[in-house]
């Protein structure tokens, strides 16, 4: 799709031809999937029409899909394009979030549950999961570069839902995030499977992005218009105070207190 003469996946899922193949049924909100074709490209995706979603008492401004697309015009500006293609455009059901589908590698392992105290080489450690009535394991996440950059970018955008099934490890060996609906708050309500590097000093990488980050955020920048359609005014500052707060500290974020710490259901 990036050869020369053939659009870019942008432009594919921007001006695309939308059919509706089927629904995922176990979503909260309507999620279909879809064939988009354009200039004889084709590539799967999924659409979520703003008129499936069901409304959220904390998040009474803005919509799901607008926030799905915030993150990713975030992750490409970290260059670290962890979040797939994705655009906001009308469909068959109205506006709504278009992202290319990305298939996971099903061999591919980010968490796991373990008896021992410690997670092994490997791995970080969760929490204690309650297994069975008088049982409990470790939960685990894998220690890889990829995830880290991840936990990053939760942080930056104030993940309210980052759960298991949110991880797509692709067969190419990248790794993307889903399912950003619930994010960019101006209260901390960052929930996150990703707590294996709480209170560590972020990497050299974080902070350098993290420095350009903020730059790119300044009022007035191509960036910061962009979120402006996406997202309220408070949101976006909210956005900026987050990045030179993480930037300030140099370390990853720890659990509040305030707020639930890990999604549920977890997975």
């Amino acid at each position: 799709m990036s050869g020369q003469g053939t659009p870019s996946a942008i432009e594919l899922l921007a001006a695309g031809e939308l059919t509706v193949v089927g629904r995922v049924r176990e979503a909260s909100n309507a999620v279909l999937f879809c064939s988009v074709a354009y200039e004889g490209e084709r590539a799967d995706c999924v659409y979520k029409p703003v008129a499936g979603e069901r409304p959220l008492w904390d998040f009474p401004d803005g919509t799901l899909a607008q926030r799905e697309v915030a993150a990713f015009e975030l992750s490409e500006a970290t260059g670290w394009g962890l979040v797939p293609p994705t655009v906001l455009r009308d469909g068959p059901y109205g506006e709504g979030m278009v992202q290319l589908w990305v298939e996971p590698d099903p061999s591919a392992q980010l968490l796991a549950l373990v008896e021992d105290d410690e997670p092994g080489e490997g791995w970080r450690a969760v929490g204690p999961a309650q297994i069975a009535e008088d049982r409990t394991a470790l939960l685990v996440h894998a220690d890889t570069p990829e995830l880290r950059r991840l936990a990053v970018l939760d942080a930056v955008i104030n993940n309210g839902d980052r759960k298991g099934g949110h991880l797509l490890p692709a067969p190419d060996g990248r790794l993307y995030g889903i399912d950003h609906g619930v994010s960019f708050h101006v209260e901390d309500k960052l929930r996150t499977l990703l707590w294996g590097w709480a209170g560590e000093d972020l990497t050299d990488e974080a902070v350098t992005v993290l420095t350009r980050l903020y730059a790119l955020l300044a009022p007035g920048t191509p960036l910061a218009e962009r979120l402006g359609a996406l997202l309220t005014e408070a949101e976006v500052a909210a956005l900026r105070e987050r990045v030179a707060v993480l930037r300030g500290t140099g370390r990853h974020p720890v659990p509040s207190g305030q707020w639930p710490a890990i999604p549920w259901p977890p997975v």
